[in-house]
């Protein structure tokens, strides 16, 4: 992951700062942290997901997820300095994903973008993201 934080920035005619990344663009770490705690919010109360976290306080799962999101779209490396290589389905593995699982996990996510009200065109490139890393991490069609 590369370090987009010496991007070049400029005015539009308007005046407004153009360019930076998409970590900038949707508010930085502020924006991640917000997700992922209105998105552990659901996980709380969730029959299926909230065995998969062993932890009896969600916050540590809560920074993991914002600090990959984060590292991700072109944030601070952070995630990577405390973890190393994010290797998702490597990471999930041990927990069972199916297709109930995942879909639980992607009403969450819902509820929790929703709850940000970004520009529909940085929304839509997140969520496009989300979908696809919930239904890469499916793992089995068991219930």
């Amino acid at each position: 992951m590369t370090d987009n934080s010496e991007t070049i920035r400029i005015n539009n005619s308007q005046g407004e700062k153009v360019g930076g990344n998409f970590y900038d663009a949707v508010g930085g770490s502020a924006t991640f942290k917000l997700l992922a705690d209105e998105f552990y919010k659901g996980i709380e109360t969730d029959e299926v997901l909230r065995p998969m976290y062993p932890e009896g306080d969600l916050a540590p799962a809560a920074e993991r997820l914002q600090l990959f999101l984060e590292q991700y779209w072109g944030g601070p490396t952070t995630y990577q300095e405390r973890r190393g290589h994010p290797r998702l389905r490597m990471r999930h593995s041990p927990y069972k994903i199916n297709p109930d699982a995942r879909d639980r996990w992607i009403g969450h996510m819902r509820t929790a973008l929703d709850s940000l009200e970004l520009a529909p065109l940085l929304e839509a490139e997140l969520w496009a993201y989300l979908e696809r890393a919930a239904h890469s991490m499916l793992n089995t069609f068991e219930d």
